[in-house]
């Protein structure tokens, strides 16, 4: 017998997951497309979200792994919970293919275009926002994020990659444009230079 309650809350759930995966993927574009000098010249005001996100970039990688960690987690979830929605609901022949697709477009179009446009156009007043709610999901998910950061280097230096290539715009290019009170990313003002 089908259990039509189940889809209502299933339904619920998938919302509540996306918008945890789009929270995750605009954090990311945000964060990592700032410059560190304007980072800084925030910090220096005492502003206590800029002190939180000065902390966060500090730790590029384990940022980073932090971030994906949990997105691939929800992501995960958002799928598993699509499957079982369709199993119950469709026959089995066609349950896989809309799950599939299902599952893929709401996290492709809703858990990441969206979001990350949305960072990238708001990257200083979004990163800002979120700063103090990802530390604590830092500080939640510590011993696994711990576990993968650790791993993730080892296996970056073994391979002969740079385990710190996350840290964004240090270098030549950090010097050009950086603009304190500009609310350009780096890729906004690189598009407008006529650059890739």
């Amino acid at each position: 017998m089908t259990d039509f309650g189940l889809l209502p809350a299933g339904i619920v759930a998938v919302c509540v997951l996306l918008g945890i995966s789009a929270f995750f993927s605009s954090s990311e574009i945000a964060i990592f497309s700032l410059r560190p000098e304007w980072i800084a010249s925030k910090t220096a005001t005492g502003d206590a979200d800029a002190t939180t996100l000065a902390a966060l970039a500090e730790n590029s990688h384990r940022l980073l792994v932090t971030l994906l960690v949990g997105n691939n987690v929800v992501n995960v979830a958002i799928s598993s919970i699509t499957t079982v929605l369709a199993v119950t609901y469709l026959p089995p022949t066609q349950a896989t293919v809309v799950a599939t697709v299902v599952a893929s477009s709401l996290v492709l179009i809703v858990g990441e275009i969206l979001p990350k446009s949305y960072g990238l156009g708001h990257a200083e007043t979004w990163s800002l926002r979120i700063a103090r709610p990802l530390a604590a999901i830092q500080r939640f998910l510590y011993p696994l994020v711990l576990v993968f950061d650790l791993l993730t280097r080892g296996l970056s230096e073994l391979l002969g990659g740079d385990p710190e290539l996350e840290r964004p715009y240090e270098g030549p290019e950090a010097a050009v444009g950086a603009d304190p009170g500009s609310e350009e990313t780096p890729a906004v003002t690189d598009r407008a230079r006529g650059g890739r």
